[in-house]
C-alpha cells in the first residue's frame, strides 16, 4: 500500500526521501531522515520505531546491510516489514519480508533506493531509480520526479491518498517537510505545495541562523 524513495546528494549533502500511499498520514509512520545520518524507510505493515532506531544505528556507523540486520533482529514480526535504509555517503540497502503484501519490489541505484508493496507491477521501484538518477537540480525536486515517474509506472495498484516530502540539510531539522493527507490526487498536490514553499524556503533556514538579517514575514503587524 505504500510506494518510497530516498535519495542523497553528494554536493550539498542533503538527504531526503519521498512517500505515497493509500492508507492517510503515511509520512508521519514510515519516513524518517537524520541530518548527516541518513534515511530509514519503514513500511508495509508498518512498525514506526524501525524508523528511529534505523537512524541511531546509521549514527553509530553501521552500514546499511547491517542496520537492516540489527532491525530484523529488534521486531520479532519482521517478516511483515518492508525497510529501507540510505546512508549518508549514499550507499543503500532493502528489505522486503515474506509477507510483504500484494506485489512488491525494491531497487537500489547510485545514491538512491526505492520500494513499494501492493503495487501495480514489479516495475515501479526501478522506475524511480532510474528517474532520480537522470534527473538534476535541488534535492526535493528530484526525489519529487522520482515519485512522479513511480506513480507514472503504475504506482499502487488502488489510488492514493497522501503523500510527502522529508528532507535534512545543514540543520538538523528538516528544511523541508511537506504532506498531503487524504487527497484524491496526493502526489499533484504535494508538487503544487512545493513549489510554493521552495521560493520561501531559505527564507525560514535564515530565520533560524541568521535573525538580524532575516526577510520580513510580509504579514499584517509585521513592520
Amino acid at each position: 500500500m505504500t510506494f518510497s524513495v530516498a535519495g542523497f546528494c553528494p554536493e550539498t549533502g542533503m538527504l531526503g526521501c519521498a512517500i505515497s500511499s493509500s492508507s492517510i498520514c503515511v509520512t508521519s509512520r514510515c519516513a524518517f531522515v537524520g541530518s548527516g545520518t541518513g534515511v530509514a524507510l519503514t513500511q508495509n505493515v508498518t512498525n514506526p520505531d524501525l524508523g528511529p532506531l534505523g537512524l541511531e544505528l546509521l549514527a553509530e556507523g553501521k552500514t546499511p546491510e547491517q542496520v537492516i540486520a540489527a532491525l530484523g533482529e529488534a521486531d520479532s514480526d519482521v517478516s511483515w516489514r518492508q525497510l529501507g535504509i540510505l546512508n549518508n555517503q549514499g550507499a543503500g540497502a532493502t528489505f522486503s519480508g515474506e509477507k510483504a503484501l500484494g506485489l512488491h519490489a525494491t531497487a537500489v541505484g547510485n545514491n538512491c533506493i526505492a520500494m513499494g508493496n501492493l503495487l501495480a507491477n514489479e516495475g515501479v521501484p526501478a522506475a524511480m531509480v532510474e528517474a532520480f538518477e537522470a534527473s538534476k537540480g535541488h534535492l526535493a525536486e528530484r526525489l519529487l520526479q522520482a515519485l512522479e515517474a513511480g506513480l507514472a509506472a503504475g504506482g499502487e495498484l488502488g489510488p492514493v491518498h497522501s503523500a510527502g516530502l522529508l528532507m535534512c540539510a545543514e540543520p538538523k531539522w528538516p528544511v523541508v517537510d511537506l504532506r498531503v493527507d487524504w487527497h484524491i490526487e496526493p502526489i499533484s498536490e504535494l508538487r503544487m505545495v512545493w513549489q510554493n514553499y521552495q521560493p520561501q524556503m531559505q527564507a525560514y533556514i535564515t530565520r533560524a541562523l541568521d535573525p538580524d538579517n532575516a526577510e520580513s514575514y510580509g504579514v499584517p503587524g509585521d513592520e
